[in-house]
């Protein structure tokens, strides 16, 4: 079949058929062709890779807190890294699961809509048994969770969401909360089969156990913040908030150094002296220093010699007066 002509190229062609003048049906012929955007209905595209990169970025920094925070709770080893983000619809990750599964249901406030966090369940039952005491092996035959294990479980999510807000922070603030736990994923279908989301799958390794941790992420649920997805961003909010933390802790740290107590001693002299003479010591004895009258005296704060002084009154009372700086001046 072929080109399709336009408007434009239609009336030139008709106007030049009407007037019998041929260079105007060769003009219209060789009329510039306009660039097609080809657009896929049936999977059109809405996360950019940047957008994809920079929640790479987002959740690799929460497997690092992940990691620590898990390690610490199962007393086991754990690891977890990102290994791969994508853009699926909702239907083709729930078709991918499989039952029973380990579906965190999470409000994603204070943006309207929800997540899902996909936990593979030999990590759920590794989970279980170290939080019951025992050496966190996999169930040897997949089954239902009970009551108790999802109660467990359950209290395992709340804590690991809680450490999201911080990794967001650059981008938004954030408040997720675990709306329920569920284990058919018929019962998981919290929007459209055909919605996009974002993908984030994180490898984690639990005590010799291996498996995957999903974050399943549609776009209409960050769609309010979607255009601030982005590294340079992300990188440059990161920036502008480490300056302002130093600057926040310059300040603190001046101000309790303000206020903090130091002991200051300013030493006459020094000798030595045997047990026999301290011990035979009597009123009007005299003691040989190793300064003279005119002598500086050594000022201490602390135990750092700091500075020389000489000594004087002020107001009634013993005082010194700084004269030199000894060592560094810090």
């Amino acid at each position: 079949m072929g080109d399709i002509l336009s408007q434009s190229e239609i009336d030139a062609l008709l106007n030049a058929l009407s007037s019998g003048d041929s260079e105007d049906i060769v003009a219209a012929e060789e009329m510039p062709k306009k660039d097609v955007k080809v657009y896929d209905f049936a999977n059109p595209s809405k996360f950019s890779k940047e957008q994809l990169r920079t929640l790479e970025i987002i959740f690799d920094n929460y497997s690092r807190f992940l990691t620590s925070f898990l390690t610490g709770y199962l007393r086991t080893s754990v690891q977890a890294e990102v290994v791969n983000s994508e853009q699926i619809t909702y239907n083709n990750f729930t078709n991918s699961l499989s039952n029973p599964a380990i579906l965190g249901i999470v409000d994603f406030e204070p943006f309207k809509g929800s997540i899902i966090l996909e936990l593979s369940t030999n990590i759920g039952y590794a989970i279980i048994d170290r939080v019951l005491g025992g050496p966190g092996y996999p169930m040897s035959e997949t089954r239902d969770l009970s009551e108790i294990e999802k109660v467990l479980l359950e209290r395992v999510f709340i804590q690991i969401l809680k450490l999201m807000p911080e990794t967001w922070e650059n981008v938004a603030q954030i408040q997720p909360k675990l709306d329920m736990l569920e284990t058919n994923v018929q019962f998981a279908q919290i929007m459209p089969p055909n919605e996009l989301t974002a993908l984030i799958t994180l490898d984690m390794n639990v005590g010799g156990v291996q498996g995957f941790f999903n974050f399943c992420i549609p776009y209409i649920t960050i769609e309010p913040i979607a255009q601030q997805i982005n590294a340079a961003n992300w990188y440059g909010s990161k920036k502008n908030k480490k300056d302002e933390d130093n600057e926040v802790h310059v300040k603190q740290l001046e101000e309790k150094l303000e206020i903090t107590d130091v002991d200051v001693s300013a030493i006459i002299g020094q000798t030595r002296i045997s047990v026999g003479e301290f011990v035979n010591l009597a009123e009007g004895d005299i003691i040989m220093l190793d300064s003279f009258v005119n002598s500086d005296l050594s000022v201490k704060i602390g135990e750092l010699l700091k500075f020389k002084a000489k000594p004087g009154i002020s107001h009634g009372r013993n005082a010194i007066q700084i004269t030199s700086l000894v060592g560094r001046r810090e």
